[in-house]
């Protein structure tokens, strides 16, 4: 029997419906398209591997989403860097010390819940305001000794899905010295900013004190990538490099000082503020950024959209509401910071 998304398979729809009604589910119209997914692959896919691939990624995202969902209210940082930094190196202690700090400014802490750095960052922030998305590995991922009582931990095993849990309750992501699996990390996080298939974030990178392992990375970016024309100057906006943990604590604070966060309504880019701006501010961003505008647009202040309204905690914040051209996404992080410097 072929099934459709649409309201067209008789007896299957009545039967889909009342298994929601019976079970009780949260947007039954979305549940229902996923039961006619789950449906379709049995039907469609005769090859076993495909088929433990999506029932598993459907089961650790519904996991994900479980251990994260009560703790959607506060701000987390992700840290990555190496799992073979050994707890005596200087750069595990300000990685211990950066997890500290960002947990007496409210933070909670997302790392790889393994050893080297990610047992740094859990060290620090403590297993009460820490998460480990872990992944089984033949070798370096135990769970690390903070986190191996706490209920916060999740074992993947597929790294697409732990990739998604880093970066999705991300509110800014914070990149110690590593291996191949960090430098992986900080190219995807700026690839999906820079393409806008991620929120503009905070993306910090905290270097040893020497500073010969992200400026050397950021030598070769400027004088290879840039100087080749495989990247723009823009794209500079999307990372931050430092030596101090007191300061990448205060990048990360700093671009939430008045912006709060962003959605697309339509092809409208709605930015909530944690405090209005004025006319006079208004002039100005729209004068020093009139290329991420589309032609014709114009920043506006505003409450929230009739679309919005599946966010009510975010209901009562002011809106700044303009066309972006949907391209210049280094421009639009060099944005938020400017409006947060008023």
């Amino acid at each position: 029997m072929e099934l459709h998304f649409s309201r067209s398979n008789g007896e299957v729809d009545e039967r889909i419906d009342e298994l929601l009604r019976l079970v009780g589910v949260h947007h039954p119209a979305l549940v229902r398209e996923m039961v006619i997914s789950a449906l379709k692959s049995g039907h469609e896919i005769d090859y076993l591997a495909d088929l433990k691939l999506l029932r598993t990624t459907m089961k650790e995202m519904r996991y994900t989403s479980k251990i994260f969902g009560p703790y959607r209210g506060r701000k987390k940082v992700t840290i990555f860097g190496s799992a073979r930094t050994a707890p005596e190196e200087p750069i595990y202690q300000k990685c211990v010390e950066f997890a500290r700090l960002l947990t007496s400014h409210g933070y909670m802490t997302i790392t790889g819940g393994g050893g080297g750095i990610m047992q740094a960052g859990n060290e620090g922030a403590g297993a009460e305001n820490s998460f480990a998305v872990n992944i089984r590995l033949p070798f370096e991922q135990e769970t690390n000794p903070f986190m191996e009582a706490s209920k916060n931990v999740i074992t993947y095993k597929y790294f697409f899905n732990r990739k998604v849990a880093f970066l999705k309750e991300a509110a800014a992501v914070a990149l110690f010295p590593g291996g191949f699996g960090t430098l992986d990390e900080a190219m995807e996080i700026m690839t999906l900013v820079q393409t806008g298939k991620n929120p503009p974030i905070p993306l910090v990178m905290i270097d040893d004190d020497e500073g010969d392992y992200w400026e050397n990375w950021f030598q070769f970016v400027r004088k290879t990538l840039l100087k080749k024309g495989l990247i723009s100057g823009e794209d500079f906006s999307l990372f931050t490099i430092t030596r101090d943990p007191v300061e990448a604590v205060k990048i990360i604070d700093d671009f939430y000082r008045i912006y709060h966060s962003m959605r697309f309504v339509g092809t409208t880019l709605v930015m909530r503020l944690n405090q209005p701006l004025d006319s006079e501010q208004l002039g100005t961003l729209e004068s020093e950024f009139s290329e991420i505008l589309q032609p014709g647009s114009h920043l506006r202040i505003t409450g929230a959209l009739p679309e919005e309204a599946d966010q009510p905690d975010l209901l009562h914040l002011p809106r700044l509401v303009f066309d972006f051209n949907r391209r210049s996404f280094g421009l639009l992080k060099a944005f938020i910071r400017r409006l947060n410097a008023f």
